[in-house]
């Protein structure tokens, strides 16, 4: 069983909704598995706990 871990800045549901599905497709025609068997995880990191090139994304 194929587990997924995306880790994000938070986004709305229906954003989610449309990557988990996209992401449980690709791996359902990658490996030829049914759907209930992949699983995706989204961790979602607020701005003010993410860095990119020394600065925080809240900041930018």
């Amino acid at each position: 069983m194929p587990i997924v871990t995306v880790q994000q800045g938070p986004r709305t549901v229906e954003l989610k909704r449309d990557l988990v599905a996209r992401i449980t497709d690709a791996f359902v025609d990658a490996y030829q598995i049914p759907a209930e068997t992949v699983q995706v995880w989204i961790h979602e990191v607020p701005a003010d706990s993410w860095a990119a090139a020394g600065k925080l994304i809240a900041d930018k």
